[in-house]
C-alpha cells in the first residue's frame, strides 16, 4: 500500500474514531439538557441544570438501528411483554445504519413523555439532502412506537418526537424547525390530532466560533465543543466558566481525546497533501528528462526515497514513503 493510501486510510480512521468522540460528547446529559432549553418548547427558559433531571435513563449512542423492523426489541419477564428499543445483538446487526443518540425526555408534569434524537454531521453530506434524510429519521421514530409506547389503535398515545440535526463546518450559524402545518383549502374544519408530534431542527455550526450571546449560546458551546481548533484547555474554560458545566473526570477525557484525534486528523491531512505535491513534482521532473539521480538530489528532506525500474513507467518508478 502506498503511502498516501496509507494516511488517508489512517485520517479516516481517527476520522471515525473522531465521529465516536463527537457522539459521547454530544451524549452527555448536561450537553443535551442545553439543546433541549433551545430546541423545545417546554424548556425553554428553563435552567439546563434542571432539565437533565428529565432525561431519564442514559441516552442509548449509535446502539439503536434506524431500520423498519429493527428499531424495537421484544421480550418476556414473569409472562409480560416488554418492548423497548433494540439495543441487542450488535455483532448479527454490523453494518446498520444507527440513530446517534436517542433518549426519552418527561415534560414538566412529570407524566408524559417525548422522544429525542440527536445526530452529528461534520458537515452537510453530498450524496443526498440532508433534510431528506432527517424526514426519514422522525418517521421512523414516530412509527417504531407501535407496540412499545402505544398498541394497537391507540394512536392518542404517540409520543411526540423531536430529531436533532448539528451539521458542522457549515458557511454560517443558523436554526430551523421542521414541523407539520395546516392548511385550510375548502372550509375550516378543525381536524382533532396533534399537529406538533413531528419536529426536526436542523443546527447549522460555522466554521467560526461565535460570541457568546442569547441568539447563538448554543452554537457557541456545540462549536467549541467539537472545535478542532480550541486546545483542552480552551474548550474547557467555554464549557466550564461560560455554561457552568460541570467538568468531571470522563467528561474532561473526552475532551482530551477530541483533541488528540483533532490534531491527529489534521496532520495526516498535511502529510497527505504533501505527499500529493511531492508526487506531481517527481513525475514532472521525470516527464521533462530528469535522471533519478536528479529527482532523488532534489529531495532531502524526504525520510527515505526509493527507486525502483518498471518497464511499465518508461523504465523508471518513484515510490515515497513518509
Amino acid at each position: 500500500m502506498n503511502t498516501e493510501l496509507k494516511n488517508a486510510v489512517k485520517a479516516t480512521d481517527k476520522d471515525a474514531q473522531y465521529d465516536t468522540s463527537a457522539k459521547r460528547l454530544l451524549g452527555q446529559k448536561s450537553i443535551l439538557a442545553h439543546i433541549l432549553v433551545k430546541t423545545v418548547d417546554e424548556f425553554k427558559g428553563m435552567n439546563p441544570k434542571d432539565v437533565v433531571n428529565c432525561i431519564e435513563g442514559t441516552p442509548h449512542i449509535s446502539t439503536v438501528p434506524v431500520e423498519p423492523g429493527l428499531t424495537n426489541a421484544a421480550s418476556e419477564k414473569n409472562g409480560e411483554r416488554l418492548v423497548g428499543f433494540n439495543t441487542e445483538n450488535e455483532e448479527i446487526n454490523e453494518g446498520l445504519v444507527r440513530f446517534d443518540i436517542v433518549f426519552y425526555v418527561r415534560m414538566k408534569d412529570g407524566l408524559s413523555q417525548i422522544i429525542i434524537n440527536v445526530e452529528a454531521q461534520k458537515d452537510e453530506p453530498k450524496g443526498y439532502e440532508i433534510l431528506n434524510r432527517a424526514i426519514f429519521y422522525v418517521s421512523r421514530l414516530i412509527s417504531s412506537q407501535k407496540e412499545r409506547d402505544f398498541e394497537n389503535s391507540s394512536y392518542n398515545d404517540i409520543k411526540r418526537v423531536y430529531s436533532i440535526w448539528v451539521c458542522m463546518n457549515m458557511e454560517e450559524s443558523s436554526m430551523s424547525h421542521v414541523h407539520l402545518t395546516k392548511e385550510d383549502l375548502i372550509g375550516s374544519y378543525e381536524w382533532k390530532g396533534n399537529l406538533d408530534l413531528l419536529n426536526i431542527i436542523m443546527l447549522g455550526l460555522a466554521k467560526n466560533l461565535p460570541e457568546h450571546d442569547e441568539t447563538y449560546e448554543l452554537h457557541r458551546l456545540l462549536g467549541a465543543l467539537l472545535s478542532k481548533e480550541l486546545t483542552i484547555d480552551e474548550k474547557l474554560n467555554i464549557i466550564g466558566n461560560e455554561y457552568d458545566i460541570p467538568i468531571e473526570e470522563n467528561f474532561r477525557k473526552d475532551v482530551s481525546v477530541m483533541c488528540n484525534l483533532s490534531q491527529g486528523i489534521k496532520e495526516d491531512g498535511i502529510a497527505i497533501g504533501e505527499a500529493i505535491k511531492e508526487e506531481k513534482i517527481i513525475l514532472n521532473m521525470h516527464n521533462n528528462g530528469f535522471t533519478v539521480e536528479q529527482i532523488a538530489s532534489q529531495l532531502p528532506y524526504r525520510h527515505m526515497l526509493n527507486v525502483w525500474h518498471k518497464s511499465s513507467f518508461k523504465g523508471t518508478g518513484v515510490i515515497l514513503y513518509l
